[in-house]
């Protein structure tokens, strides 16, 4: 067998390798070394040695990992775990303890009672309906309905 066999075949045992390890943990690291081994591996097959092929991985690599990688997350939501918390976010609510100027009041949403804040603070008065704009710790920030 010779080398240049040798190391196209340790190439492609490593494009696998990264691809389980990367369908295992969904965490995008290793798929940019699988792509890294790719572009190592089309230099092994067209006999360049192996110091350029491991050049070529560790630069392609890097490249990947810290350019494309947080546009990945970005739009792929990879690291970020909703919660049915998430699921509040614009639903209505009744207000069931009066929201006074920066003070805490609290809101009826979705069967729960939460302490609730007025993104206006301006007063909002019991029984008035509610927008949930976002959590922030165990408050809710809401908003009046028009």
């Amino acid at each position: 067998m010779s080398v240049l066999f040798q190391l196209s075949v340790m190439w492609v045992i490593l494009i696998i390798a990264f691809i389980v390890i990367e369908a295992l943990t969904f965490g995008l690291a290793s798929i940019w070394f699988a792509l890294g081994s790719l572009a190592a591996l089309i230099l092994s097959l067209l006999g360049f040695g192996f110091v350029i092929q491991l050049i070529a991985f560790l630069v392609v690599s890097i490249i990947l990992l810290f350019f494309t990688r947080p546009i990945a997350k970005k739009y792929l939501k990879i690291g970020t775990e909703k919660t049915n918390i998430d699921s509040l976010i614009g639903k209505v609510g009744v207000v069931v303890k009066r929201i006074e100027r920066h003070k805490v009041g609290q809101v009826k949403v979705e069967g729960q009672i939460w302490s609730a804040k007025n993104i206006d603070n301006d007063t909002i008065y019991v029984d008035s309906q509610v927008e949930v704009l976002r959590i922030e710790g165990v408050k809710v920030i809401v908003k009046i309905v028009d």
